[in-house]
């Protein structure tokens, strides 16, 4: 009841900055990017959420849609709380604020590998096992359903930078100031169409915030229905 009531008061007072759904938020954010349209941008989202906005967006820009795999390091005890992130590669992103929650580096180094084998597992079931499209001299997007502390992005970023793109493009429609902040050190550019003040959760800027599946990830990737087009739960 609280939580509800909360979400309630926020969307009244943010009512500016709601979207409808992520379908609502990829097209607003296509719209923004329109000046890649017809540059064959690569766009990719991280899973789940993003992954089929990324797929309305590259459709959008005609372009190609591809998925960035990256996963949060979870605080000891505290699961919903990111302390970082990692790559694929395996490379880490550890937030400055990660040593005040008491977490070690023996416990990163766990809690990374734990995500490594998730990731694994991600790849296998999204793309089959295949390599992920080749980002060298390509505009690349990067898109999320919203940013909290930014640091699954900045693992994203990280990785992508390493293929050499001719343009990294961070792309999302909301996020705290200092996030953004924080972001726009690893892309060469940094689109977020709502960066409020008070930021209690990426959901809070949504009407309709559904869970996305695996299934419909995979369906985003082979061209399947995206959100509020059938098939899922959006």
């Amino acid at each position: 009841m609280r939580l509800a009531f909360l979400q309630r008061f926020l969307s009244r007072r943010y009512a500016d900055t709601v979207f409808d759904d992520r379908r609502d938020a990829a097209l607003k954010l296509a719209a923004r990017l329109a000046q890649y349209k017809g540059k064959n941008p690569l766009v990719l989202g991280i899973p789940r959420g993003a992954v089929p906005m990324a797929r309305i967006i590259a459709e959008e820009l005609a372009g190609e849609v591809d998925v960035v795999l990256v996963r949060k390091l979870r605080a000891l005890g505290n699961p919903e709380l990111a302390v970082g992130s990692v790559d694929e590669s395996g490379w880490i992103h550890v937030a400055d604020f990660a040593v005040s929650t008491g977490t070690e580096a023996s416990y990163v180094e766990q809690e990374k590998q734990r995500q490594l084998e998730v990731i694994r597992q991600r790849r296998a079931l999204y793309t089959g096992g295949r390599d992920s499209i080749d980002s060298a001299g390509r505009i690349v997007i990067v898109v999320d359903d919203g940013l909290a502390t930014g640091s699954t992005m900045i693992a994203a970023l990280h990785a992508l930078h390493q293929r050499q793109p001719s343009r990294l493009i961070c792309a999302v429609p909301v996020a705290p100031p200092e996030a953004t902040a924080e972001v726009a050190k690893s892309c060469d550019e940094l689109v977020c169409l709502e960066a409020p003040d008070y930021f209690y959760a990426v959901g809070q800027f949504y009407r309709h915030f559904p869970q996305v599946e695996d299934d419909e990830v995979v369906a985003a990737l082979r061209g399947g229905p995206g959100p509020g087009e059938g098939g899922g739960r959006g």
